[in-house]
């Protein structure tokens, strides 16, 4: 080292006036030393391809279309659901409009069902039965159903068929005679004026409950909560003659019950039993019990997935004036209307027999009873010693017994 150099180099800081000079990439087909050709290492890069940049599918991509995809099957669904649907009402509706009289009968629909009180007759008959009664056109079944949306409850008021009445243009009779005198016209008529200005009918359904049999098979069966066990009488055995002289009787032991539409409309049929007091009435509440189980099992998701094939088929045994979103507004209303806030109710009054006829004679309770429908009162079960036919209301899961 020379005597005058020293063993470090000294570093001048600051910043360098002008552009910061920076590398440059050779040209394409040079290399580094400015040369085209030979075996230079700059004549590799520039001589290659350039390659696209791929776009990568990001989750929220793969989110994004599965949930698109998942919204168009949906609104298919939807779409054919109801189309289905109306088609089957669209059915049911003009069975009802073939009917003499009825829509005339029917008091107007004041708002929506989704946000005023409505009142629907079910007139259910069983034409069918074996009990020496086919062809007499009366209704087995007689029940209001009251929504009120505003309580977020549903009324099911049971009339006794044979509870005795005066019939508008006929005198006192049954009021199941008014179906067969008059018609599902007369019935409307005649409830109104047993039940009053409160209670008016809006909507009617008419039930055929022998066509039940393949519409519950249809929807998987029902369960229905027997409240006793019921052993019947040899009604509509199944059975040889032979095996019928054995045989003791239909049993349905108490609690839940899943029946197909046969054993269904067993249940529902039953007028005498060996190891119970039955009668009309108890008659009338396996009936109700019957089709509430059905009009749940309509609206519950697993046959609402399978509207779009079935939905022509749910209304096949009816007729109804209610339009196809008049009952998409009933479903809601249901919805909304927990099981524990149902009121069932009754009418009653004291067994009696007029002209060989056995009745039952109506009790000034009813009227009671009509309030309490109509939410003017709190509802109250029948009365202390008021016997197997006392009118009331219990709220919930209580029996009326």
């Amino acid at each position: 080292m020379a005597s005058g150099d020293k063993p470090y180099r000294v570093y001048r800081g600051g910043r360098t006036k002008g552009r910061v000079p920076l590398a440059t990439r050779p040209e394409p087909g040079r290399g580094r030393d400015g040369g085209t050709g030979g075996d230079g290492k700059g004549q590799g890069r520039a001589d290659r391809p350039r390659r696209k940049r791929q776009t990568t599918w990001t989750k929220k991509t793969w989110f994004g279309l599965a949930f698109l995809l998942l919204l168009v099957v949906f609104v298919v669904w939807a779409v054919a659901s109801y189309l289905a649907f109306r088609k089957g009402v669209e059915h049911a509706n003009k069975r009802a409009a073939a009917v003499p009289g009825l829509q005339r009968a029917l008091a107007a629909q004041d708002g929506l069902l989704l946000s005023r009180p409505t009142n629907i007759l079910v007139l259910g008959t069983d034409h069918a039965n074996t009990d020496a009664r086919v062809g007499l056109q009366h209704s087995d079944s007689i029940m209001l159903v009251r929504t009120d949306p505003t309580r977020h409850r549903i009324t099911y008021l049971s009339i006794p068929r044979d509870l005795r009445v005066a019939i508008p243009g006929h005198g006192d009779d049954k009021i199941n005679a008014a179906y067969q005198i008059g018609g599902p016209a007369l019935a409307v008529r005649t409830v109104d004026s047993l039940l009053g200005a409160r209670l008016q009918v809006n909507h009617v359904v008419l039930v055929e409950f022998d066509g039940f049999r393949q519409l519950i098979d249809d929807l998987g069966g029902i369960t229905i909560n027997v409240p006793k066990p019921l052993l019947s009488d040899k009604f509509d055995c199944p059975y040889s003659a032979a095996r019928c002289a054995r045989w003791k009787g239909w049993r349905f032991a108490k609690g839940p019950q899943h029946m197909s539409g046969e054993r269904a409309l067993i249940y529902s049929r039953i007028r005498v039993a060996q190891n119970s007091n039955e009668s009309d009435i108890t008659r009338g509440e396996r009936q109700q019990a019957v089709l509430q189980a059905l009009m749940g099992k309509i609206t519950s998701p697993g046959t609402l997935l399978r509207l779009p094939t079935r939905g022509d088929k749910l209304l096949s045994p009816l007729a109804t004036d209610l339009t196809a979103g008049q009952l998409l507004q009933l479903g809601w209303v249901k919805f909304r209307a927990p099981a524990s806030h149902a009121l069932h109710c009754r009418l009653g009054g004291t067994a009696a027999t007029i002209g060989n006829q056995s009745v039952i004679t109506a009790s000034e309770e009813n009227i009671a009873v009509a309030h309490m429908v109509a939410g003017d009162s709190a509802p109250q079960p029948p009365p202390p010693g008021s016997g197997p036919y006392g009118p009331g209301c219990v709220v919930g899961a209580k029996s009326l017994h």
